[in-house]
C-alpha cells in the first residue's frame, strides 16, 4: 500500500484506524472473559490471574515477533492482517468453549481443584489460538500505518495508542454493557461477528472488478463468517451452546442454574434432593442435608463455651446448617452478613425445608454486604463472631483472615466474646504445607487476642476472645449447658465432648506444630494465601512442591545481591563489546513491562482485599491503566517530531518509574485508614495509582522505538523494531504474571515488592547510562 490520498484513501486511513481500535477492543474483551471462566474452572483463585494474565502476554508477545516479523517479506500484508483477524474470530468463540470442558479433557472431577502446573499449561494451551494472532495483529498493523501515513517510529506509537483506546473501550463496554446482559457466548459471538465485519470492510474494492484472487477470497469468507456469526447471535443457538458447555463443565453434578453476578458465578447442582450452590467454583452451600459432624462442631463448641450468646454475627456461608444450629440456642439476634444477593436469590428459589425456615426466622437478619465492611460500619457488638469461609485460599477469603481484619473485629466484640474461624487439619499427618497454614493463622490470632482456644481434628477449629473463660470452660460446664439449654444434636453428648477435648489431642497438635516459623499474616502481605496455594498444590500438583519450598527462602537481600552481580556482567560486557550496549534499551522496555505487570497485580490485589469484589471491577481497573497508557503514549508520540533529545527524556521516564515504585506502597498504607470512612475516596485511589502506572507505562513506548530504530543499522527495519520491543515488553509482563502473584506479593509482601521493582528499574537505568556513553564516544546521534 502506498500513502493514501483521497476520498478513497481517506476511507481505507478511517478503515485501518477503525480495525486498529478493534483490535484493542477484542483483545481486552477477549482476556476478560477467558479470565473470568477460567477463575471458576481453577476455584476462583486470584493468584491464577498472574498464571492466565502471563500466559497471554507470552503468546502474544512469540504473535508479535516470530509471527509479525514475516511482515518484511510478504507483499500481501493488508490480506494477511486481515487473515489474523479471522483466524482470531474463530478462535475465541471455540476457545471460550474449550475452557469450561479442558477439565474433562484432564480427566479430573467436576468441582476438583488443580495444580499451579496444570494450571499452568492448560491455561498456555487454552489461550494459544487466540493470544498468538492477537499478538501478530500489532506488528502488522504497525507496517500498514506506516505504509499508509509515511511515518516510520511514530507509526508504531500511534499503533500503540488506538490500540490502547480500544482497550479502554472494551474494558469499559464489557463492563457495564455485556456482563450484565449477555451471557459469555453472546459476548464471543458478537465480537467475532465485529472482527469479520471489519476485515470485509478493509478489503472492500470498491468500485473495482472482483476478479478471482486471494483477497477476494478473502472478502468472500469474511462476509461468510459474518453471516454465519449474525445467524448463530441472533438465533436460539447461541444459548444452546452456553447450556451444552455449563452441561459438560459439571458433568454427572445435575446443573439446574448457572448465572453471573457482578461478585461472581454461580452453579447450582441437584442430585436426588441435594442441592448445592457454588460460587466461582467452589461449593459455599450445601442443603438440606449438611456435613452434620462439621457444622455441629463448628457451631456448639463455641456456642457451648460461652455462657450466655445471645447475639450472634455470621459472616459468609451461614444458609445451609449454621443458621439452624445456632437457632437451637437462646439468641435473640443473628446477622448474617452475605455479599452477593443473588446467591441467597437462588437459595430461595431451589429452597429445601432447612433453607427456608432459615432465612425466615425473624431472629435473621440478612445484610447483602462484604463482611469486612460490615464490620467497620455497624455499631452493634456481639458474643459470637463466625467466619464461614474455608481457609484463606485466595485474597477474597484472606481478608477475613488478616491481623488487620482480626482488630476491627475485636473492637465490636464483648468483653466475653468468642471469634470462631476454621482451617484444614489432620489427626494422623501435618504435612510441611499444612503445618505453616495453621502456624500463621495461629500466630496472627495470638498476635491480636489474648486467648486462643484449638480445637484439633480433620477439620481445625480455632476459637479467641478477650477474655480468660475461653480456657477454663471444662466439659462438665459445657455439658451441663447443653441440656439447659435443651439442645438437640447428632453428635454432641458428653462422651463426644470429653473425647474432643482430651488433652491428648492438643498434645499432638502442639507437638506436630514445632519447627513451624512465627509469621504474621496481613493484609499487604498475604502469606496465608501463599501456604494454602502451597498446601493445594502439594495436593494436587505434589511435583512441584520442592518449587514452593524454595519459594519461602526468597527474600528481598537475595534477590538484591543477584542483581548486583548481574548488573556488574553486564557492564563488563558493554565494555568489551561497545555495540550490545544497544541491548539496553529492549532491556529497559522489558523491565518496564515487568514492573508495569507488578503494578497492576498489586492495585487489582489490594483492591480484592480492601473491597473484595473484585470479579465486577477488574474490567475497570484495566481500563483506567489502558487509559492511562494511551495518555502517556499520545503526549511522547506528539513530543517525538519536535524533540532532539530522546534519551535524556527516555531516561526521565525511568526516574519516574523509580519514584512510583518508591511511593505506591507508601501511598496504600499511609490511607489505608479511609476505608473505614470514605469509600468512594478511598476507591478513587485505586483509579489514580491505576492511571498514573498507566500513564508511565505508555510515556517509554514510543520514545524506545525511536531511540532504538536510531540506534540500529540504516537497514533495519520497521516490523524488526516494532516486533521485537512490542515482544519484549509482553515478555516483562509475562514474567511479572507468572511470579508476582504466586511469589513476589504474597510473599515479600507489597512494600518489598514495590521496592524490588524500583531497584531492577535502577539496573536499567544504569545500562541506559552506558549505551548514552558508548554511543556519545561513538558519535552517533542521541
Amino acid at each position: 500500500m502506498t500513502h493514501i490520498e483521497g476520498a478513497s484513501g481517506t476511507m481505507m486511513a478511517l478503515r485501518l484506524k477503525t480495525s486498529l481500535l478493534i483490535m484493542g477492543l477484542s483483545g481486552i474483551i477477549a482476556q476478560i472473559i477467558l479470565l473470568r471462566e477460567l477463575l471458576v474452572s481453577f476455584q476462583g483463585n486470584e493468584l491464577t490471574i498472574g498464571i492466565i494474565l502471563a500466559n497471554w502476554l507470552v503468546l502474544e508477545a512469540f504473535g508479535a515477533f516470530f509471527i509479525g516479523k514475516t511482515v518484511e517479506r510478504t507483499l500481501r500484508k493488508m490480506e494477511i492482517f486481515v487473515l489474523l483477524q479471522l483466524i482470531f474470530s474463530l478462535a475465541f468463540p471455540l476457545v471460550l468453549y474449550l475452557s469450561r470442558i479442558f477439565k474433562n479433557i484432564l480427566l479430573t472431577t467436576p468441582g476438583e481443584a488443580l495444580g499451579l502446573g496444570p494450571i499452568f499449561y492448560s491455561s498456555f494451551l487454552i489461550l494459544l489460538p487466540v493470544a498468538i494472532p492477537h499478538g501478530a495483529l500489532f506488528t502488522y498493523g504497525s507496517k500498514l500505518y506506516a505504509q499508509s501515513f509515511m511515518e516510520e517510529a511514530a507509526s508504531i506509537g500511534k499503533v500503540y495508542v488506538l490500540e490502547t483506546i480500544g482497550t479502554i473501550l472494551g474494558g469499559l463496554g464489557i463492563t457495564y454493557l455485556l456482563i450484565p446482559y449477555l451471557n459469555s457466548f453472546e459476548i464471543a459471538f458478537l465480537l467475532s461477528l465485529i472482527n469479520s465485519l471489519i476485515s470485509a470492510f478493509l478489503l472492500w474494492p470498491g468500485r473495482k472488478f472482483l476478479s478471482f484472487t486471494f483477497k477476494t477470497t478473502l472478502l468472500g469468507f469474511s462476509f461468510l463468517l459474518s453471516l454465519l456469526y449474525a445467524m448463530v447471535l441472533f438465533s436460539p443457538m447461541t444459548g444452546q451452546i452456553h447450556g451444552s458447555s455449563i452441561q459438560s463443565q459439571w458433568k454427572k453434578m445435575g446443573v439446574i442454574h448457572n448465572e453471573n453476578s457482578i461478585y461472581g458465578n454461580i452453579t447450582v447442582t441437584k442430585k436426588e434432593e441435594q442441592f448445592t450452590f457454588f460460587t466461582n467454583g467452589v461449593p459455599a452451600i450445601t442443603a438440606p442435608v449438611p456435613d452434620i459432624a462439621f457444622i455441629e462442631d463448628l457451631i456448639h463448641f463455641p456456642m457451648l463455651l460461652h455462657e450466655k450468646p445471645d447475639s450472634i454475627l455470621i459472616l459468609s456461608g451461614g444458609a445451609g446448617g449454621m443458621i439452624h444450629e445456632i437457632l437451637k440456642h437462646p439468641v435473640t439476634r443473628i446477622d448474617y452478613a452475605e455479599l452477593d444477593p443473588l446467591l441467597l436469590k437462588l437459595v430461595r428459589r431451589y429452597s429445601t425445608p432447612l433453607t427456608q425456615s432459615e432465612l425466615s426466622n425473624p431472629k435473621v437478619t440478612i445484610h447483602y454486604v462484604d463482611g469486612r465492611f460490615f464490620i467497620l460500619r455497624t455499631p452493634e457488638r456481639f458474643d459470637v463472631v463466625f467466619i464461614g469461609v474455608p481457609a484463606p485460599q485466595d485474597l477474597q477469603a484472606n481478608r477475613l483472615f488478616s491481623s488487620e481484619f482480626f482488630s476491627f473485629v475485636k473492637q465490636k466484640m464483648n468483653p466475653d466474646a468468642i471469634l470462631v474461624l476454621f482451617l484444614p487439619g489432620s489427626l494422623t499427618y501435618m504435612s510441611k504445607e499444612l503445618r505453616d497454614l495453621n502456624a500463621c493463622i495461629l500466630d496472627t490470632l495470638k498476635s491480636i487476642f489474648p486467648y486462643v482456644r484449638v480445637i484439633p481434628g480433620d477439620t481445625n477449629l480455632y476459637l479467641a476472645s478477650q477474655s480468660k473463660k475461653l480456657a477454663t470452660v471444662t466439659t462438665e460446664e459445657m455439658d451441663r449447658r447443653l441440656k439447659a439449654r435443651h439442645v438437640e444434636t447428632k453428635l454432641i453428648t458428653r462422651n463426644y465432648l470429653d473425647d474432643r477435648l482430651h488433652e491428648r489431642w492438643l498434645e499432638w497438635f502442639s507437638r506436630s506444630m514445632v519447627g513451624a516459623v512465627t509469621h504474621i499474616n496481613s493484609d499487604f502481605r498475604p502469606l496465608a494465601v501463599f501456604y494454602s496455594l502451597s498446601y493445594w498444590n502439594a495436593l494436587f500438583s505434589p511435583y512441584l512442591t520442592g518449587i514452593f519450598q524454595r519459594f519461602e527462602t526468597f527474600t528481598f537481600k537475595l534477590t538484591l545481591t543477584i542483581l548486583t552481580v548481574f548488573s556488574f556482567l553486564v557492564l563488563l560486557l558493554f565494555t568489551k563489546r561497545p555495540r550490545t550496549s544497544i541491548q539496553s534499551i529492549p532491556y529497559a522496555i522489558f523491565t518496564t513491562g515487568l514492573t508495569g505487570m507488578i503494578f497492576n497485580l498489586s492495585i487489582i490485589f489490594t483492591f480484592q482485599t480492601c473491597y473484595g469484589y473484585l470479579y465486577h471491577e477488574i474490567g475497570i481497573l484495566m481500563a483506567i491503566f489502558m487509559t492511562g497508557i494511551a495518555l502517556g503514549s499520545l503526549i511522547m508520540t506528539a513530543r517525538l517530531k519536535r524533540n532532539k533529545r530522546e534519551s535524556f527524556l527516555f531516561l526521565e521516564t525511568e526516574l519516574g518509574i523509580i519514584l512510583f515504585s518508591l511511593l505506591l506502597p507508601m501511598v496504600f498504607f499511609v490511607l489505608a485508614p479511609l476505608q473505614r470512612s470514605a469509600t468512594v475516596l478511598f476507591e478513587a485511589l485505586f483509579w489514580v495509582t491505576s492511571f498514573v502506572s498507566g500513564v508511565l507505562m505508555g510515556l517509554q513506548f514510543p520514545l524506545a522505538t525511536k531511540i532504538y530504530l536510531h540506534a540500529l543499522p540504516a537497514e533495519a527495519t520497521i516490523g524488526r523494531a516494532a516486533g521485537l520491543i512490542y515482544g519484549v515488553d509482553l515478555l516483562g509482563g509475562f514474567v511479572g504474571g507468572l511470579f508476582g502473584g504466586i511469589l513476589l506479593l504474597p510473599v515479600l509482601g507489597l512494600r518489598e515488592t514495590s521496592f524490588l521493582m524500583a531497584v531492577i528499574k535502577m539496573s536499567s537505568l544504569l545500562f541506559f547510562l552506558a549505551f548514552m556513553r558508548i554511543q556519545k564516544k561513538e558519535h552517533y546521534p542521541l
